[in-house]
């Protein structure tokens, strides 16, 4: 069965691309392309799609305020954001908004069916250059205690989260059952008080618990 995509995109050429590389790909079907994201919500609970493809910036309704309301319907559909901006600002408003990935609209031809690839098996994909600046605010940010009190084994769960890895790539490097870790992400969850993936790797960047 054929992944079900949707796309946000005001940009009409980016969309008739987009459009272009899904017809040459059968194994996914674009149900869904629009130039706005005022009605988000309801076109993703029309649609049910595998993964959804949001425009950061759009006039009206932003992509990082279609991605929030997004969230408040549904938690688990993967959402990967599409831009030309590699700045702070809004990679961290995107992933904390709830965005599963994010990818720079130069990267899309090379990059996008991996990136959809790597999303639905749990991943986080980024742009090179977006994850390289994921890391250097890592590493300036202050290490602080332990406030969550989070196990030294969901710690490393977590970091290993923030990298991007699928949960069956975490149960084969740390040498168990993916339930384990589904078992384990619960419990964070409920320590750092988040409802998804992406808000507790943007929690923990943000307090570098890692």
């Amino acid at each position: 069965m054929s992944v079900k995509v949707v796309v946000f995109e005001d940009n009409e050429l980016l969309r008739e691309s987009l459009t272009t590389l899904f017809s040459l790909d059968t194994n996914y079907h674009l149900v869904a392309s629009l130039s706005d994201a005022s009605q988000a919500t309801a076109v993703i609970k029309k649609h049910n799609p595998d993964a959804v493809l949001m425009d950061i910036d759009m006039p009206g309704t932003t992509g990082i305020m279609a991605v929030r309301q997004i969230r408040m319907e549904n938690s688990l559909v993967p959402i990967i954001m599409l831009t030309v901006f590699d700045d702070n600002q809004h990679v961290f408003e995107a992933l904390g908004a709830g965005a599963s990935g994010y990818l720079l609209k130069k990267h899309i031809s090379t990059k996008l069916f991996e990136a959809i690839g790597d999303v639905l098996t749990g991943g986080a994909p980024m742009s090179p250059s977006i994850a390289r600046m994921v890391l250097s605010s890592m590493q300036q940010k202050p290490v602080v205690q332990n406030p969550y009190h989070l196990t030294a084994r969901e710690t490393q769960i977590l970091a290993s989260l923030s990298k991007g890895n699928s949960y069956k790539l975490i149960a084969s490097d740390m040498e168990i059952s993916i339930d384990t870790v589904r078992t384990h992400i619960k419990k964070i969850y409920e320590k750092l008080h988040v409802h998804s993936q992406t808000e507790a790797v943007s929690k923990a960047i943000y307090e570098k618990l890692f």
